[in-house]
């Protein structure tokens, strides 16, 4: 005798592979639950991979919190930034304060003779070396040559030294605002002079990792930074690193009541709203649109049951004339459901870890197969595909996926449970 319950025994005798309509039906549904699965794990996880990925990226390379005078409801430089600083520094939660100079600058390569020189429009981030560190990860982040501000020294991202062809070593021209300004008051004078830009030597080439950090900005020394925007002693702003980013709300609600309304206190999430907002819309709206392909599966199993229910009226009606009660005969078709579900979901979540697993493999592959670029990094910013499995997510996708096909044999069930004997076997 089976120690199995009499309504899964009769559930699985009756799923036993058969060339039949219903058969078929019964294969697709399992597929369908399982792609469905699969997909929904997929996509949330690499969602979650990106909020997670450049959260970190922004947490590595830019301050937790910003700093800014405000006189005048206009943003102006800080002359007393030390005295500020020392303000910020004694708020418990702050580990570090860093002051910085940033802004546009104009770059010209100086390439080998015969070489044409290349021009762009960077952003110039002047830091203190002494301080800088504890509010970046680019020392930690050199691909190329070292993290080195000394003299006339600037470090550079990856990708915009790519598109200047630059290297460790080489030299450039920086023309700043006030430079540019100059040559414009000069300009039809007679005693008119050419402005010469400074020249810098790159010591290095960082590599964050998120291609917009590694395109835009440019390093060099806070002094070299307050002579280019001819500042004096003054800087821009102050960068606050804190012992828990995720607390930057409440320390700005600290710091706004201690340095008054002559200062602006952003937190990073501020900063970054907008496109930690769209990722957090679109993993929900992804969510909700993929869900369809798993109510499609549990259609498909509705219409199993209904076909399994109409082709064995005559053996329900035989088991309740032996005794069986409309709840028995209802639980036969729903572990029907449920054992497709099972399996659907099985099938489903080992595809979607399998995938996930060597999704940058197969991404590469692709790539090369295909001979572009399925997901360019100047698109969507990271050189690899995040992914970051969450078990409350997983746990969400499998048990609601679960319940879903649970659902689609329950009219059919409640169908069969309801035949009375007589009408059952008169039926054939």
């Amino acid at each position: 005798m089976s120690k199995l319950p009499f309504e899964l025994l009769l559930a699985l005798r009756y799923l036993r592979p058969k060339r039949t309509f219903v058969s078929i039906i019964t294969l697709i549904s399992i597929v369908g639950v399982a792609l469905g699965v699969a997909v929904l794990i997929i996509v949330i996880s690499v969602m979650s991979g990106f909020d997670h990925d450049l959260r970190e990226k922004i947490l590595g390379f830019n301050a937790h919190i910003v700093v800014y005078n405000n006189r005048g409801n206009n943003r102006s430089t800080m002359p007393d930034y030390a005295r500020i600083a020392n303000i910020i520094a004694s708020n418990k939660n702050v580990r570090s304060v860093s002051p910085v100079v940033m802004g546009k600058v104009l770059v010209e390569t100086q390439p080998e003779t015969n070489q044409q020189a290349a021009v762009d429009a960077p952003i110039l981030r002047g830091v203190d070396p002494r301080t800088g560190g504890s509010v970046s990860v680019l020392p930690q982040s050199m691909r190329e040559g070292k993290f080195d501000l000394s003299g006339r020294g600037v470090v550079i991202g990856s990708e915009f030294a790519r598109n200047l062809r630059l290297h460790a070593g080489d030299r450039l021209s920086i023309y700043s605002p006030h430079d540019i300004e100059q040559m414009h008051k000069n300009r039809g004078k007679e005693n008119e002079e050419a402005i010469l830009p400074e020249d810098y030597e790159v010591r290095g080439i960082y590599d964050v990792g998120y291609y917009e950090f590694n395109s835009l900005f440019i390093v060099t020394s806070l002094e070299n930074a307050q002579d280019l925007y001819d500042l004096g002693d003054s800087v821009h702003d102050l960068e606050v690193m804190l012992k828990d980013p995720y607390s930057a709300t409440e320390v700005k609600s600290q710091l706004e009541k201690t340095l008054g309304d002559e200062f602006v206190v952003y937190t990073w999430m501020e900063q970054n709203s907008t496109i930690l907002n769209a990722l957090i819309v679109e993993k929900n709206v992804m969510f909700y649109l993929l869900f369809f392909i798993v109510l499609v599966a549990a259609l498909c199993i509705l219409s199993a049951q209904i076909t399994f229910v109409v082709q064995k009226t005559r053996e329900i009606g035989m088991l309740k004339a032996l005794g069986a009660t409309n709840l028995q005969i209802s639980g036969v078709f729903l572990s029907q459901s449920a054992i497709i579900g099972v399996l659907g979901v099985l099938a489903g979540y080992g595809l979607g870890i399998l995938a996930l697993t060597y999704r940058n493999g197969f991404l590469h592959f692709m790539n090369h197969w295909t001979g572009f670029e399925l997901f360019p990094a100047s698109i969507y910013g990271f050189s690899e595909l995040p992914a970051i499995i969450v078990a409350r997510d997983v746990a969400l996708i499998c048990g609601s996926s679960f319940v879903i096909c649970i659902l689609g044999g329950v009219l059919p069930a409640i169908r069969a449970g309801r035949l009375k004997p007589v009408e059952a076997l008169r039926y054939e």
